[in-house]
């Protein structure tokens, strides 16, 4: 294992709190993690970078696949997700989830989530793109996120369990071997701690969602900054297929000059019979995939780009006025609410969508245990890639993705005894390790990337993204190399760090990609390529701040050089 000694310039840790375990991220994933590491009797921290229940899951609209219904199989969700991930999943790592699934699931409900239920208490089960069969658990109607996180964050504070919130987690520790020996944080604002502090633990579990703002428009909350991925990156480890990000079909259009979280319209709103339509009011997707609107999201963001290409709209129009008011009510509150909320009802006028940045497929390479290429150091939830998701993720899988890896890293951590090594960290460098970017940098990246690798990219446009960051980049180098200055510390310029970060490593992958797959669509090579890039694309950070890229031989990533350490006699 070899570390990069790259950190984030930060003061050094003011505090510290010792662990066994530190999960980092309040969703699904890693209140999940974080349940089942104190239930193993080991002693859990959650850092978490808003409140406890501020996360994507909180977001999340539509629910949560999983092979519940009369008639479904395990194998049948295996082919959809497979479908969905255009050859490029691991099939092993799907089967996993299809097969763990169901009862990952009936554990969430144990844990205190209320699904909505028929009179007779079945599970109500919908259906959304790509699957074949009814089988999305979904509650509140469309506020299934919400009800998840409420159950488990109320499940952490019935516990005791030590949290940490409001704080944005800097940078891994690790010892003189390489090994995980905790994290660096930074609390915002009044608490227990305040400033630069450390959690020591020589387990560390990130779950810290995704980086959908790294986009100008996007679904994703503002925390959505990418820490978790560029903090493992630092750390040395393994980042694959970030160039497969998933833009959201329907996401209500709220002007061309919109920026910043967008509200979703749930691929639900398609699965209970709505319609896509141009302002003519034609189904386009009729005849273009088989199953018209409910095909895989990569197929029907394509579908609506490319109708606005030809009549030169800036969006498309979602049309449920069949529904009624009373189903709009009952079964979309939420939906209902936000389009009010911005003068458009959706019971009476369709609504205008256009795709937005949603979910990154990729992240964190992880096996099948959620570990990573650095020893100690898991991911789980978005910020992984576990090679469930491939190339385009299949409708609801994420939230079932994050809660049966979560329970396979707590289960791991338990087993190993990684909790019975006493972390020693190495000493935190006395000099400023990487340059910062100035908080208005976030604006430029978000603007470059959104013109150069959105929904429709190209060598060109994907060249010119590359260059532009790359300025950014060496820009402050070269002032931190010249005089020793960089931008100040603070939360603002480590999240537009992270960003830069996250996007320099998008773009090269999706430049070095030459085919349309999924969620990634070169306009300058539209078809796929199976014998050139049926594999995965695999990203380490050199000591010099170079990205060193490479692929793999197939589909099925290789393991991770983690083997479990034996607990060290002390």
């Amino acid at each position: 294992m070899t570390t990069t000694g790259i950190r984030l310039h930060a003061p050094a840790p003011g505090w510290s709190i010792a662990a066994d375990v530190v999960v980092v991220g309040s969703g699904v994933a890693g209140l999940t993690a974080a349940l089942r590491c104190e239930a193993a009797g080991l002693r859990t921290v959650v850092v978490t970078k808003a409140r406890l229940d501020d996360g994507s899951t909180r977001w999340a609209q539509g629910g949560i696949a999983a092979a519940l219904g009369e008639g479904d199989t395990p194998e049948q969700h295996l082919d959809d997700t497979l479908v969905a991930g255009a050859g490029v999943c691991d099939e092993e790592a799907v089967r996993l989830l299809v097969t763990e699934g169901p009862d990952a699931v009936r554990r969430l409900i144990e844990t205190g989530a209320r699904f909505d239920a028929s009179s007779e208490g079945e599970l109500e089960l919908t259906r959304e793109g790509g699957h074949h069969r009814r089988r999305i658990a979904h509650a509140g109607g469309d506020a299934t996120g919400a009800e998840i996180s409420r159950a488990l964050v109320d499940a952490v504070r019935a516990r005791g369990m030590r949290t940490v919130e409001n704080a944005l987690v800097l940078d891994l520790l690790t010892d003189a071997e390489g090994r995980t020996a905790g994290v660096t944080l930074h609390v915002m604002g009044e608490g227990q701690h305040d400033g630069v502090g450390a959690v020591h633990a020589p387990a560390v579990v990130l779950a810290t969602g995704g980086m959908g703002q790294v986009f100008s428009a996007t679904t994703n909350p503002s925390v959505s900054t990418g820490d978790g991925v560029a903090l493992a990156l630092r750390a040395g480890a393994e980042v694959s297929d970030l160039e497969f990000v998933q833009f959201h079909p329907t996401v209500l259009f709220l002007g061309p000059d919109a920026e910043g979280q967008q509200p979703l319209v749930s691929e639900a709103v398609r699965g209970e019979g709505a319609h896509l339509i141009d302002a003519g009011g034609v189904r386009f997707m009729a005849g273009q995939h088989e199953l018209a609107e409910l095909a895989p999201r990569d197929i029907v963001a394509k579908g609506i780009t490319r109708r606005m290409q030809e009549q030169d709209a800036e969006h498309m129009y979602l049309d449920a006025r069949h529904f009624g008011a009373e189903m709009w009510e009952h079964r979309f509150p939420t939906i209902l609410a936000a389009c009010r909320a911005h003068g458009i009802d959706p019971v009476t006028s369709p609504i205008p969508v256009a795709p937005a940045a949603h979910y990154a497929s990729g992240g964190v390479r992880t096996d099948s245990h959620g570990r990573t290429t650095v020893p100690g150091l898991y991911a789980c939830g978005e910020v992984a890639c576990t090679g469930v998701h491939g190339a385009n993720r299949l409708a609801s899988n994420s939230l079932l993705e994050g809660l049966v890896y979560a329970e396979r890293i707590a289960a791991d951590i338990a087993a190993n005894g990684l909790h019975a090594r006493v972390p020693q960290p190495v000493p935190h460098p006395e000099t400023p390790e990487h340059p910062l970017q100035t908080p208005e940098a976030r604006f430029t990246i978000q603007r470059i990337m959104t013109a150069g690798a959105g929904v429709l990219r190209s060598a060109g446009s994907l060249t010119k993204a590359a260059d532009q960051l790359q300025r950014l980049h060496t820009d402050a180098r070269e002032a931190l190399a010249e005089n020793g200055k960089t931008a100040e510390a603070g939360v603002d310029t480590w999240e537009a760090t992270n960003l830069l970060c996250v996007a320099r490593v998008l773009v090269a992958a999706a430049l070095l990609r030459e085919e349309t797959r999924g969620c990634h669509w070169r306009e300058d090579r539209p078809e796929r390529d199976d014998s050139g890039w049926r594999r995965h694309i695999v990203v380490t950070l050199n000591p010099d701040r170079t990205l060193a890229v490479h692929t793999t031989d197939t589909t099925d990533f290789p393991p991770t050089t983690f083997p479990p350490q034996a607990p060290q006699e002390q």
